[in-house]
């Protein structure tokens, strides 16, 4: 919290945030001061710095004035530090709505300040928050790259696999067994790939590749609209840019093309 009136004066950054959505100015963080902004610092968390600056976490309901806010969504295009920062705003706002009661007593919770997180005020159990982890894999098979299309996304766009672990089973198993479940199909050589949080509200998704090793592709039309092998050189409309799915499928489409130059070149 900020415990001075100087503090009000302070310059800083500050993420608002409601939700899926941030308060932004000239597509950046708003800058300046809580007296400047005409924001209220006493509830304001510093949640940590961008460009030798704080950052300062705000609930919009904590603000009196409105303000112009936008989705998390449309700043995939900043850079990945800001986009993560905004990110962690989103989180912490997300566990300030979801976690208001105790789940050990069913006491009500309020936000611990230092610890960033909340605590209940009866048997004062601390609750962090939570994060779902959840795989998503980019599966090759030759020149191709399995793609799918969730009913979720109006426009037509199509991405890789994904979905939610599962107690008692390894990364591993799940990127096999939600590959399985979603299209019919086996995979082998599961690689990790990379991770990226997705305050989508809170998950961490975990990045994999793989190749196809058997079976014919039946995808399961209770969470897919669709589900087909794409040539690489011929890619329908794909997750955007700044989304590990969308470097997944660059990285399947890279690994492709390097692969024919190889045969190319051995062929001569």
């Amino acid at each position: 919290m900020l415990k001075s009136d100087n503090k009000m004066t302070e310059s800083a950054y500050w993420c608002v945030v409601s939700a899926s959505d941030i308060w932004v100015n000239n597509d950046q963080f708003p800058y300046g001061s809580a007296d400047e902004l005409g924001l209220n610092a006493e509830y304001a968390i510093c949640i940590g710095h961008h460009q030798g600056h704080k950052v300062y976490w705000l609930n919009d309901c904590d603000v009196e004035s409105e303000l112009v806010m936008v989705s998390l969504r449309e700043l995939l295009h900043w850079p990945e530090s800001s986009f993560l920062m905004a990110s962690k705003a989103i989180q912490y706002g997300h566990m300030t709505q979801s976690m208001r009661f105790c789940p050990q007593c069913g006491g009500r919770n309020h936000l611990n300040h230092n610890q960033v997180a909340m605590q209940c005020g009866d048997c004062r159990a601390l609750h962090y928050p939570r994060i779902f982890p959840c795989i998503i894999v980019a599966v090759r098979n030759d020149n191709k790259i399995l793609l799918a299309q969730h009913p979720r996304h109006k426009t037509g766009m199509y991405t890789v696999i994904a979905g939610f672990l599962e107690v008692g089973e390894t990364l591993e198993q799940c990127v096999a067994r939600e590959v399985k479940e979603e299209t019919g199909i086996d995979i082998s050589n599961i690689r990790y790939f990379g991770s990226q949080p997705w305050a989508f509200p809170s998950s961490m998704m975990m990045g994999f590749l793989a190749d196809y090793a058997g079976g014919t592709l039946k995808p399961d039309y209770s969470e897919l609209s669709d589900a087909q092998w794409f040539d690489v050189t011929s890619l329908p409309d794909v997750a955007p840019v700044g989304t590990i799915a969308r470097e997944l499928i660059e990285k399947t489409v890279d690994g492709v093309m390097k692969s024919e130059v190889i045969e190319q070149v051995l062929e001569h």
